[in-house]
């Protein structure tokens, strides 16, 4: 335990990361330091399971994904394409190609395309509009990033509880 590393953001500001983004940024490198943790050595066999209905590791990990690359697409002022709705529309469902790591990969490496967004927005831009959804529904860009990081930590916190349970 002596060798553990405090939380990211007690480590200090992130070198070449904006100001006001650096809380973003920590969470989102926090969840992906716990999440590879929790997942380290998970069963396969257990990807799918539920836990009195709730949702599966399987579907938190895809959702994890899922959802930075989407409300990052919207905080760059984009609509979602094709394939990402493709992957909306298969979160929580299994198949024969998907695996713990596969999918702790896939978020490990959303992780890093949301830091590189972060560390180069322009800190001036962070309260404009931008649409969210098929409704457009107004949001902003610091509200986009900020509810990412915390969505990833509400999903992560789901994923270690049904973790522990289904490998008590």
């Amino acid at each position: 335990m002596a060798d553990k590393l405090p939380e990211v953001w007690l480590r200090g500001p992130l070198s070449n990361m904006p100001s006001l983004v650096q809380p973003v940024a920590h969470a989102l490198l926090q969840a992906r330091e716990e999440l590879n943790e929790l997942m380290n050595k998970f069963p396969e066999a257990l990807l799918w399971d539920k836990v009195a209905g709730m949702a599966s590791p399987g579907f938190h990990l895809q959702h994890l994904s899922g959802v930075l690359d989407r409300l990052f697409t919207y905080a760059k002022g984009e609509g979602l394409t094709q394939k990402q709705l493709e992957y909306l529309s298969a979160e929580g469902k299994p198949a024969d190609n998907i695996s713990v790591n596969l999918l702790v990969e896939q978020f490990n490496l959303q992780v890093d395309k949301a830091l590189k967004q972060l560390s180069e927005t322009d800190e001036s831009i962070l309260t404009e509009i931008r649409g969210v959804g098929r409704s457009q529904i107004p949001s902003t860009v610091i509200g986009l990033y900020t509810h990412a990081a915390e969505h990833t930590m509400r999903h992560l916190g789901q994923l270690l509880v049904t973790v522990k349970v289904l490998t008590a």
